[in-house]
């Protein structure tokens, strides 16, 4: 049985374009969104959403599904039930992989800036059009790499700069906000594979060693952009009683990131208003 398949086009079919934000005065033949309109909506391609409707995804990541739960208007109980379909327990003693509806509520209000949702490993559920426009699509794949953790210690996020003293204090402070991470989901058994993972870097393993425990709380973020240039950010990280970290970026006092970040959300709602089937 492909039961997610099922409930993603019982869901789609169901959404009303209009609702979702979408131009009037597109005919139709049937009601609800077309396949290409919710990929756009998630920001996946069109292919991955026939895959899955297809059941030819096993397990899609928690990223994607937040993303299509935000794009299909799910209520919390469906996207826990999107999630369960996926291959995400939502079980007690497991991370909180659902993003609530007032936190949506809370980020349609900061356009402006660049905004994200991680889980409490640092894997991505969800961001807003202008961070993907300012990190780019390798921030926000498809696949199961959009953890922080895998970019900073087994890869490299192509566009973020770091000197050699902002990496050492970022990577000190990941690190010690997963040891406090592991006890407070002693028994996630996705806690433990990331840490397998990345086992396999040998500056993770220095750091881990030395057993500190913190929380990861600011950071700053010097984006190279291929278009407008060098955007200097602070990131601020705020935890919600569920334990999922919203992450703010703004722009750092005496730059230019501002103007930068508004020409970037100009061109991105001009390529939005211009979409049609």
């Amino acid at each position: 049985m492909n039961r997610l398949g099922d409930a993603l086009r019982a869901w789609r079919d169901r959404l009303d374009p209009g609702e979702a934000g979408l131009p009037h005065g597109v005919r139709r033949r049937v009601p609800g969104l077309r396949r290409a309109e919710l990929a756009l909506l998630a920001g996946i391609s069109v292919e991955y959403v026939v895959r899955l409707e297809q059941g030819r995804v096993p397990t899609p990541s928690a990223q994607v599904c937040s993303a299509l739960a935000r794009a299909l208007r799910l209520s919390d109980d469906e996207h826990a039930h999107l999630l369960r379909l996926a291959g995400h327990a939502a079980e007690p003693g497991r991370i909180p992989r659902v993003v609530p509806a007032s936190l949506y509520r809370i980020m349609d209000q900061l356009t402006a800036q660049p905004v994200a949702v991680y889980d409490a490993i640092w894997q991505l559920l969800y961001w807003n059009p202008l961070f993907a426009a300012t990190f780019g699509e390798g921030a926000v794949g498809e696949a199961e790499d959009g953890n922080v953790l895998l970019w900073q210690f087994l890869a490299e996020l192509p566009r973020v700069r770091q000197s050699p003293s902002e990496r050492e204090a970022f990577e000190e402070s990941l690190i010690a906000d997963l040891r406090a991470t592991t006890s407070r989901y002693p028994g996630d058994p996705d806690v433990e594979a990331l840490i397998t993972k990345l086992g396999r870097s040998p500056r993770f393993r220095e750091l881990w060693s030395r057993g500190a425990v913190g929380g990861h709380e600011s950071a700053l973020k010097r984006v190279e952009h291929p278009e407008v240039g060098e955007i200097a950010l602070l990131s601020d990280i705020l935890t919600t009683a569920g334990g999922l970290r919203l992450v703010v970026f703004t722009p750092q006092p005496g730059t230019d990131a501002r103007s930068k970040l508004d020409l970037l959300g100009a061109v991105g709602l001009q390529t939005l208003s211009t979409v049609s089937e």
